[in-house]
C-alpha cells in the first residue's frame, strides 16, 4: 500500500464525519483533555473546547461550590461541549453528581471506582458517560455497566494509575479485542505522532494529560510548570501502590516514600507520611521539595510552556505529518 493511501486512511481517523468519539461528543478533534486535578480548571477546559476538543474540568480537586462556579465560569466562556472528570474515590460524590445535574453538564467522565455507581443515573438525565480503566478486564466492565465510551490508560500516565503496568501500546489493541465502544487511549500520548499510533493501535481517539498540564491556561503553579519542562527519561515513577498508585516526580518527598520502602511496607507509616493536601501543596502552590508532584512519562517529551491553541496546532500538524514506512 502507497505511503499516499496510509496517509488517506489517517487523514478519517480525525475527521468529524468519520470519527466515532467525534460524533459522541459533537467535537471537531477527538482530542480529550485530561481532568487532572489542581490543572484542570475551567479556563483549561473553556481553551481545549474553543480549540475543537473535548475540555474537563477537575472535579477531584474542588469543593462542590468550586466546582459549580468552574462550571458557570466555563459556560460563560465557551458555547462548545465540555464535561467534568469525577474521581470517584473522593468525597462529596452525591453532593458533585447533584451540582453536574443542575448546571447542564452534558458530558462527565468517571474513574477510580465502579463504573455502574453513576452511570445509569447520568444518562438518564441525558448525559454522556465515559469511564477510565487500567484493563481490559475492567473496560469489560464498563461495557457490561453500559458506558458510552471506554477511557483505555496505560502505565506511562501521569497521576493515579493502575497496578497491573501494562503500557498503552499492549494496552489498546488488547481492549479493543473485546470492546464494542468508542475506545479513547491515553497515557503516554503527548505528540501527534502518538496520537496517530494510538488510533492505528484501534483507538477512536486519546486523552492527553500532561500536554496540557504545561499549558497557559493551566490552573498549576508556574514552579510546577517549569519543573515539568525541565524533565528526562526516568525522572517519574509509579509508587505508592498499597494505597492508590501515583505516577510522581522523583523529588524529595518521592524519596522519603523510598526510604519508608526500604524498611518494609507498612501501610500506616506511608498514609502518615503522605498525609492531606500533598498534590495541592506541590501542583497547586508550587512546592517543589515537599509536594506530590503527578505528571506522566512523555513529560519527558514536553520542553515548552505553551497556549492551548499551539499545543492543538502542534498536534495537528505533528498527527498529519507523521509518516508510514511500507516494507
Amino acid at each position: 500500500m502507497s505511503n499516499f493511501i496510509h496517509f488517506g486512511i489517517a487523514e478519517k481517523m480525525y475527521r468529524e464525519d468519520q470519527n466515532k468519539v467525534n460524533e459522541l461528543f459533537n467535537i471537531k478533534y477527538p482530542i480529550i483533555q485530561g481532568g487532572m486535578i489542581w490543572h484542570s480548571g475551567w479556563r483549561l477546559a473553556s481553551a481545549v473546547s474553543n480549540n475543537g476538543g473535548l475540555g474537563l474540568i477537575g472535579a477531584g480537586s474542588m469543593y462542590p461550590d468550586i466546582l459549580r462556579e468552574n462550571i458557570r465560569k466555563c459556560k460563560a466562556a465557551t458555547d462548545k461541549p465540555f464535561g467534568v472528570n469525577v474521581p470517584m474515590l473522593y468525597p462529596n460524590l452525591d453532593e458533585v453528581i447533584k451540582i453536574i445535574l443542575e448546571e447542564g453538564v452534558k458530558i462527565v467522565f468517571t474513574s477510580a471506582g465502579n463504573p455502574k455507581t453513576y452511570t445509569e443515573t447520568l444518562q438518564k438525565e441525558g448525559l454522556k458517560v465515559a469511564h477510565v480503566v487500567s484493563s481490559t478486564k475492567f473496560a469489560i466492565k464498563c461495557e457490561d455497566a453500559g458506558v458510552d465510551a471506554i477511557v483505555a490508560e496505560g502505565f506511562e500516565a501521569g497521576g493515579h494509575n493502575g497496578r497491573d503496568e501494562t503500557t498503552t501500546f499492549c494496552l489498546i489493541p488488547n481492549v479493543k479485542k473485546h470492546i464494542s465502544k468508542p475506545l479513547i487511549a491515553a497515557g503516554g500520548i503527548g505528540l501527534g505522532s502518538q496520537m496517530k499510533a494510538a488510533m492505528i493501535l484501534g483507538a477512536d481517539g486519546v486523552q492527553i494529560g500532561s500536554r496540557f498540564a504545561a499549558t497557559e491556561e493551566a490552573s498549576s503553579h508556574e514552579n510546577f510548570k517549569n519543573k515539568v519542562i525541565s524533565l528526562n527519561e526516568g525522572d517519574t515513577q509509579l509508587t505508592l501502590k498499597e494505597l492508590a498508585p501515583v505516577r510522581l516526580i522523583k523529588n524529595n518527598f518521592f524519596y522519603d516514600l523510598e526510604r519508608l520502602y526500604e524498611t518494609g511496607r507498612d501501610v500506616e507509616a506511608l498514609k502518615e507520611t503522605l498525609g492531606r493536601a500533598r498534590a495541592k501543596r506541590g501542583m497547586f502552590e508550587g512546592d517543589l521539595d515537599q509536594g506530590e508532584l503527578e505528571i506522566g512519562q512523555v513529560s519527558a517529551l514536553i520542553d515548552e510552556i505553551l497556549p492551548v491553541e499551539k499545543v492543538f496546532q502542534k498536534l495537528l500538524k505533528e498527527f498529519r505529518d507523521a509518516s508510514f514506512i511500507d516494507f
